[in-house]
């Protein structure tokens, strides 16, 4: 972890210990919502519901007492474009795997059996879009080696090469989505199986997307991009097979609503972890670079001079290493697939093609729970 997270000093056990809060809370919210009908309807239908109310009524002030001098904590520090729309998207895909788990209206529909890989594939084609920003910017301010940009969500982002070749990790991640009409409800409905979502998917999702809020998240990467990756592949690990797509719909759709509620917990000092790409950045915290980052993007202000000025300099060597590891995994992966198709004459997408391997056999098995 030393190569990719500042962990050290006076914080360290209250970092550690905030990972693992986060960890076990997605790990119990997602049995919550997985296992009961109505435990489902409370975490991603009222839930929602209340929260867009209060996201409402935040934008008027109604709520500013709950802040500090910023008024209200979401509206300061949260109140992106970016972050609305990706609990929103997480949300819905967590309303239509229950409405395929639960045969709830078009749920019945042989046609919305493609829901999953739809908005899985919509997710990682914006992760994308992300990525090639970044690399635009990042090589216009210091060439295919990189360098500094204040996005408008209040973070300096270090550009480079690493992002182009994450975002055809991305794409190539898409590609490797097979099996799309396979899609089941297991017996006793408590979850929506995709058998042929493998872990060898998995794993080539799991460190692409972890590069992703690596590079474009990284002041929240410390919780987004460790524990609430390996929350759902924990789960699909040892008791949930076939189910990690659902596991990763829901945990994703809760962290959201719990950051966008409390976002200083992950850019706190005591809470937060800043990665390794902030090098010298001992004694700043997440808020730090929030608001420099934000007033550099909203005066078209020098990124660079202002990180300096924070006592950063850019260490890019962990990006690198896990764009590299990503993009190797993920085409690994498709030659595979592509090695499974021909040898069984299928169409990897129309069919499934992971028929025989254990943890297609186990997800299958689960259709009887």
């Amino acid at each position: 972890m030393g190569m990719l997270f500042q962990i050290y000093g006076d914080t360290s056990l209250t970092q550690l210990l905030g990972w693992c809060m986060v960890f076990a809370g997605l790990v119990l919210l997602n049995e919550l919502g997985r296992r009961t009908k109505w435990g489902g309807i409370l975490l991603f239908v009222i839930v929602p519901c209340i929260l867009t109310i209060y996201f409402i009524l935040a934008q008027f002030g109604i709520f500013d007492f709950i802040g500090d001098k910023n008024g209200n904590f979401t509206v300061a520090y949260m109140n992106g474009w970016f972050h609305y729309f990706k609990l929103y998207a997480a949300d819905i895909g967590c309303v239509g795997f229950m409405m395929l788990k639960y045969g709830w209206g078009i749920g019945k529909k042989h046609w919305f059996k493609a829901w999953p890989f739809f908005i899985v594939a919509a997710n990682i084609l914006i992760a994308v879009v992300s990525d090639l920003e970044s690399f635009i910017k990042g090589t216009m301010a210091g060439g295919l080696e990189g360098g500094w940009w204040a996005s408008n969500e209040g973070v300096f982002l270090y550009g480079g090469w690493w992002n182009l070749v994450n975002a055809l990790a991305g794409i190539i991640n898409i590609v490797c989505m097979t099996g799309w009409w396979g899609i089941y409800s297991s017996k006793g409905q408590k979850d929506m199986l995709w058998p042929d979502m493998t872990f060898a998917f998995i794993l080539a999702y799991d460190v692409w997307n972890f590069e992703y809020t690596y590079l474009n998240l990284p002041t929240h990467t410390w919780y987004c991009g460790v524990a609430l990756l390996l929350a759902p592949t924990f789960a699909a690990a040892f008791w949930n097979k076939g189910g990690w797509i659902q596991n990763r719909a829901n945990t994703l759709a809760i962290w959201c609503m719990f950051a966008q509620v409390a976002p200083t917990f992950q850019l706190s000092e005591t809470w937060g972890v800043l990665p390794t790409v902030y090098e010298g950045a001992a004694g700043r915290t997440g808020i730090d670079i929030y608001e420099s980052a934000i007033e550099v993007y909203n005066t078209g202000g020098d990124a660079g001079q202002a990180v300096a000025e924070l006592g950063i300099t850019a260490n890019p060597t962990a990006q690198g290493v896990v764009a590299m590891a990503a993009i190797v995994i993920n085409v690994v992966v498709f030659t595979a697939i592509i090695k499974r198709a021909i040898e069984q004459h299928k169409n990897p997408y129309t069919n499934e093609i992971w028929v025989g391997t254990k943890d297609y056999e186990l997800a299958m098995a689960r259709r009887e729970d």
